[in-house]
């Protein structure tokens, strides 16, 4: 009984902490809705050219995608604004325009053409599907309707998207023909614990499999850590809250810091 408390304490304490860490100017982040959760807006060119800003919802793309096939085969940035995309490239068939073409289907769905030149300067509707911050659009995919029946979490969507995965309830595409290339899977390590540098909290249990499935190898190594072999990048729980290693999808799209017990697993002996 003793050790829960402590366990419970320490997680609040970080709880705590990340509150302090995400905040700006004193003021402490509003914790944002489900669908909202993991939503990025770009906007490198779109206000130069009289448009609104593009809102991402990452919760749309992660129900039918890998990560690995948006960041590594079409080589999305990991950051908002970092991929520089332009109007040009989409319609050249780069970025969004690989999937959103007007031809390709997925699930038996046509997908919607983006940036078409048919759309000229009338900015018609048509571009707001994409380009919709600030405005009042209506999506095609209303996320408690669609997540409805999924296995539920406390923080981030309320979404175990992995258990969602493994039960069958989403289908992840992973490879897109004249985008990716074909290679053989690697062996999958087996789950390993790394130990919590606190004392009475539980140590962590990574699962490789679980991060293969949505992220293959390439999305973590070797940007995110440089080694493939466990203790050889080091890493604090700051840095972590900071954005970095663990962080860099943990606290964006992935569920949250906040959520201590979904990696500090292990019990305490």
């Amino acid at each position: 009984m003793k050790k829960s408390l402590s366990v419970l304490f320490l997680c609040l304490t970080v709880i705590a902490l990340a509150g302090m860490a995400l905040a700006q100017g004193g003021v402490k982040k509003k914790r944002p809705l489900p669908p909202d959760y993991g939503k990025v807006t770009i906007n490198n060119y779109s206000e130069r050219a009289g448009l609104s800003p593009v809102v991402f919802d990452h919760w749309v793309h992660r129900s039918r995608f890998t990560c690995r096939l948006c960041h590594v085969d079409i080589g999305f940035a990991m950051k908002a604004d970092a991929t520089g995309i332009k109007a040009a490239d989409n319609m050249a068939g780069y970025y969004c325009g690989i999937c959103h073409d007007g031809k390709r289907v997925f699930d038996g769905v046509k997908v919607f053409e983006s940036c078409s030149k048919k759309y000229g300067d009338e900015r018609a509707k048509p571009c707001e599907r994409c380009h919709s911050a600030g405005k009042d659009v209506k999506m095609e995919n209303d996320f408690y309707r669609f997540t409805e029946k999924f296995p539920k979490e406390r923080f981030g969507n309320g979404i175990d998207w992995e258990k969602a995965e493994s039960m069958g309830m989403i289908k992840l595409v992973d490879y897109i023909e004249g985008v990716s290339i074909k290679r053989k899977s690697l062996a999958v390590q087996k789950d390993f614990a790394l130990a919590s540098q606190v004392e009475e909290m539980p140590d962590i249990i990574f699962s490789h499999k679980k991060h293969t499935v949505w992220n293959g190898c390439e999305v973590c190594h070797p940007e995110i850590f440089v080694g493939v072999k466990r203790g050889t990048t080091k890493y604090s729980m700051v840095e972590i809250f900071e954005g970095r290693y663990c962080g860099v999808c943990h606290n964006t799209v992935a569920f949250p810091l906040l959520d201590c017990q979904r990696c500090h697993s292990k019990p305490v002996q």
